[in-house]
């Protein structure tokens, strides 16, 4: 029995969830730091796109208010955002990466990025540009999410 476009993209869908899983954790495991991955995707968020309200860090990692003032809180109590008043509102505050903050990202980059090309190096160059066509792709897909 043939399987129907809707079947095949369930399959592609699980197969490639597991895949995307699978890598996010090792890639934290090879990261080497102390901070959930809600932490560090926090930080991620405020370095790439802060000075940031705690609003839009929770719109952002679409988590609610109450839970991106506790990431801010123990991400400022680890000295890596700092928290301003808003010059144009003061009853707000904004969100910043401290330089010990923007090294630690630089650092977990870094060293992700290291692990990753060391296995694209093991591909044969057909494999890599399948895999840049397919990270392309990814984009595409989470870019409709953020519009």
């Amino acid at each position: 029995m043939a399987t129907t476009s809707t079947e095949h993209s369930v399959e592609v869908a699980a197969r490639l969830r597991l895949a995307v899983t699978r890598t996010a954790r090792r890639l934290r495991q090879e990261a080497g730091v102390d901070l959930t991955p809600s932490l560090a995707a926090a930080l991620g968020t405020i370095d790439v796109h802060g000075p940031l309200t705690p609003s839009e860090l929770a719109e952002r990692e679409r988590v609610q208010r109450p839970t991106a003032t506790r990431l801010i809180s123990r991400l400022s109590e680890a000295g890596l955002v700092d928290r301003t008043s808003d010059p144009s509102d003061g009853r707000v505050s904004l969100v910043s990466v401290t330089p010990e903050g923007r090294a630690l990202m630089r650092r977990l980059r870094t060293r992700k990025t290291a692990f990753l090309a060391k296995r694209l190096r093991d591909l044969d160059p057909e494999e890599v540009a399948t895999l840049d066509r397919a990270a392309a792709i990814l984009e595409r897909l989470l870019e409709r999410d953020s519009a």
